[in-house]
């Protein structure tokens, strides 16, 4: 089997190179390229690491042929065409923990900077000056921070301000009760955040939702002399009004790492008194540079050799151990997907994936998935794990998810459950031996049968001879017949005959059995 072979198309530390080679990869660092040049390259690549300069736009993901994941070494992924990547089965992952700590530090450093006025007074002193009169700084013990997000980032802030000394609110709609008091902070919400706190600190992504968070109306509501840092993304602050109110005095100072707009080449906010910039260093340490590296190669090499999928933003996530426990459900439910996606008719409204007993224990997203893959193929045969919820998504399916802990008659089970406009239908299906998926159910009709190749799939009434008239049938038109499955409801009532041949069926045949006395309906299916 060949070795993935990845391209790294931004300059990142050199151990990145040799973490893929070690880890079973191949690996070409070519940086600098232009999109016609990337455009031109990329097919040949099954994953790509990069950092912020390269774009992946959707026409290079279009001729991205075999590419199967882009790795981001670091967290912003702005320069990724998420949903493109999404559409082409592309997994799209980050770094987001790489640089915490660093980020983390330059939003204390910007406090203190701040607090003491470190870089105008450092300007003046240096052009000549000895100005020890104009500089009256405050100090940071005994004041209030507050901070907005309270995720990896913000609690390492909190846990660096509370050793200043400060007292520390934070919001956050995600933060609990018991993990605001695992940091040491008091939870509020927004809006006394902004009446209370001496510096405000902000560490939120930015959406939807956290656009413009501080804008005009809260920043004039925030106490006379306020500090703002905003070392997490460009956008979340009234830039414009920001600059207003450090013009009138209301606002002591301000320091951004970050920008609405980037680079930053020129802004209202430049020349303003007490206000300190930097041009987007807050992951900028040498550690961080080798630690998102090394992060992003070992995430990506996981996913290309072992299946494990790791701070993944178009997918759900799953470890390297995990993977080849959960390998076995997901070929099981793929197969299952992809019977219901052949057999049912009509168009699908609701799809309920419910796992039993021992499948109970395990991460269902992938089993999910893995479902979905396999029922998306009745749209799309480029369809994989990644793009499948979004087609699913696309064509209005509900797909819900059920966990049932106990055991039935089975020590492990997946079972598909899907609403078309004919009704509801559902399949079943186990692990024999851990390891080989079966099928033990379809459409309430017990039957034991394996999912693979070539198939036929007839409903029949049960009577004497049927099964030998079939034989006889595909005997005389020359298909072998490799395993014969049987079951039915009752004896002389609904039979289902499920049977894996050796070359695919020709219309002519088909028509044939559709023509046998009893025959229902008929199917081929391929697996």
């Amino acid at each position: 089997m060949a070795r993935p072979k990845v391209l790294i198309s931004d300059k990142m530390d050199p151990n990145a190179a040799r973490i893929f080679e070690a880890r079973g990869c191949d690996v070409d660092v070519i940086t600098g390229e232009t999109p016609e040049q990337l455009m031109a390259r990329i097919g040949e690549y099954d994953g790509l690491a990069i950092r912020s300069s390269t774009k992946v736009t959707a026409d290079i993901l279009e001729a991205a042929t075999n590419l199967k994941v882009i790795g981001r070494a670091g967290i912003g992924v702005d320069n990724v065409d998420i949903p493109a990547a999404s559409a082409k089965g592309v997994v799209v992952m980050n770094t987001p923990f790489g640089n915490s700590i660093t980020t983390a530090e330059h939003a204390i450093a910007m406090i203190m900077a701040l607090a003491r006025q470190i870089p105008a007074a450092n300007a003046r002193t240096q052009n000549g000056e000895w100005p020890k009169n104009d500089f009256m700084g405050v100090e940071v013990t005994g004041k209030t921070l507050g901070l907005i997000g309270a995720g990896n980032i913000g609690a390492i802030v909190a846990s660096r301000a509370l050793g200043l000394k400060m007292k520390v609110v934070a919001y956050d709609p995600f933060l609990t009760e018991e993990r605001a008091v695992e940091l040491g902070v008091e939870k509020v919400d927004l809006e006394a955040l902004i009446e209370r706190a001496d510096f405000i600190t902000l560490h939120t992504p930015l959406t939807d939702e956290t656009r413009n968070i501080l804008n005009r109306e809260r920043l004039e509501r925030t106490k006379k002399g306020v500090r703002i840092v905003n070392c997490a993304r460009g956008g979340l602050i009234d830039e414009a009004a920001l600059k207003d109110l450090l013009d009138n005095g209301h606002i002591a100072g301000a320091a951004l790492d970050v920008f609405a707009k980037e680079p930053a080449k020129e802004s209202p906010l430049f020349g303003t008194p007490n206000f300190i910039c930097t041009p987007h260093l807050g992951a900028s340490t040498t550690e961080a540079q080798v630690n998102v590296a090394l992060q992003v190669a070992e995430q990506m090499a996981d996913y290309l050799v072992n299946g494990g999928v790791t701070n993944a933003l178009n997918m759900p996530s799953l470890s390297a151990e995990e993977a080849p426990k959960l390998k076995p459900y997901m070929a099981l439910a793929e197969k299952l997907g992809s019977l219901v996606g052949q057999l049912a008719h009509g168009n699908l409204t609701r799809i309920g994936i419910e796992v039993e007993g021992a499948a109970a224990q395990l991460n269902i997203k992938p089993i999910t998935g893995a479902v979905l893959a396999g029922l998306m193929k009745r749209y799309s045969q480029s369809v994989n794990m990644v793009n499948a919820p979004f087609l699913a998504k696309e064509r209005g399916l509900d797909v819900r998810e059920i966990r049932r802990e106990r055991e039935g008659d089975y020590q492990t089970l997946v079972r598909i459950k899907v609403d078309t406009d004919a009704g509801e239908r559902s399949v079943a299906g186990t692990l024999f031996g851990k390891t080989q998926p079966r099928l033990v159910d379809i459409f309430g009709i017990g039957i034991e049968a394996d999912l693979t190749g070539d198939m036929l799939y007839v409903v029949n009434e049960d009577a004497p001879g049927f099964i030998g008239s079939i034989g006889s049938l595909l005997g005389k038109s020359g298909i072998n017949i490799g395993t014969f499955h049987l079951g039915r409801r009752e004896a002389g009532g609904e039979a289902v005959l499920l049977l894996s041949v050796d070359q695919p069926i020709s219309q002519d045949v088909m028509k044939q059995i559709c023509e046998t006395p009893g025959v229902k309906t008929v199917k081929a299916l391929s697996f």
